[in-house]
């Protein structure tokens, strides 16, 4: 299996332009991108997207991946038909935006239940797993390769436990076996900072563990740093790999110790930062070194393509 390392574009959001982004992939060697969505994405035409595309192609960087980011499509666990509605729109339109992008997959977390509504759950998982199986076929019809969900941290946002992760994927992709000619497949993303702890903070199933339960339905991963309860995000400068928990060596020898449990046989792993504070004079300019020093650390691992 053949591991591409790539970025989401989330951090430039409001900050740095695309090109900007494109340049200092092409600086530092690296050919791939997840599109991360923005607000106005789902209201902007096509040619911003080709646009984009061809931005990124002249500088020999590829999108592989287009992903929401903000739980937009999540409505599907709101137990409200406008939320629901809304939901599929944005969904549709965001399998629309990656067959323009040319990306290989669509996806983004499946949504979360109103933790005053917990006993809508089920509910909520079945809804989201009926419009899913729809959007396979309209994904085929795209052109994708397949659609993707990150599993998740909490109770409120399905898949998070193992048992979730096999009744939603497990499900899905039996909808896709028996329509194979209609339909792709549904992947997961992992996420390798996402962990489960309960509400006493106590760790029941750690990072290491749902990562491995995901691998036969993984086909990409958000690389980032967390702590001991998964509650902050950052990235692997040398002061931050002191205090975060994710050892790139340790993922890198669970993925090769794993390889024939992977469905696919081009992984690829996107480095996921949400970047310095936002809106700053003294913070924003420091995007380039933080995106630098953890692409630098993640590739003294995993090597280069």
């Amino acid at each position: 299996m053949r591991i591409h390392i790539g970025i989401c574009s989330d951090p430039i959001e409001y900050r740095y332009s695309h090109e900007w982004l494109f340049d200092l992939l092409r600086d530092l060697g690296v050919g791939y991108v997840q599109f991360g969505s923005v607000p106005e994405m789902y209201l902007l035409d096509d040619e911003f997207f080709l646009d984009i595309r061809r931005q990124a192609e002249r500088r020999n960087v590829q999108f592989r991946s287009c992903f929401a980011s903000r739980r937009e499509t999540g409505g599907f666990f709101a137990g409200n038909a406008h939320l629901e509605r809304a939901a599929r729109v944005s969904y549709e339109r965001l399998i629309q935006i990656g067959a323009l992008l040319g990306v290989d997959s669509v996806g983004g977390t499946p949504g979360s239940v109103y933790r005053d509504r917990m006993q809508g759950k089920a509910e909520g998982i079945a809804c989201y797993m009926r419009h899913m199986k729809e959007l396979m076929g309209l994904a085929r019809e795209k052109g994708l390769k397949a659609l993707a969900l990150e599993t998740m941290s909490c109770l409120a946002e399905p898949p998070t436990l193992p048992e979730e992760i096999d009744l939603v994927l497990g499900g899905l992709n039996e909808h896709h076996r028996r329509n194979a000619g209609t339909t792709v497949p549904v992947r997961i993303c992992a996420d390798i900072a996402h962990g489960y702890a309960d509400r006493d903070g106590r760790v029941v199933h750690d990072n290491w563990s749902l990562f491995e339960k995901a691998i036969p339905y993984m086909s990409e991963m958000h690389v980032k740093n967390t702590d001991e309860r998964f509650q902050s995000a950052f990235g692997f400068s040398p002061a931050e790999r002191a205090r975060g928990i994710v050892d790139l060596s340790k993922l890198k020898d669970l993925i090769a110790r794993n390889e024939r449990r992977f469905p696919v046989q081009d992984f690829y792993g996107y480095l996921e930062l949400s970047g310095p504070k936002l809106g700053r004079d003294y913070s924003d300019w420091r995007l380039r070194e933080d995106i630098t020093q953890s692409i630098s650390a993640i590739r003294e691992v995993f090597g280069s393509d």
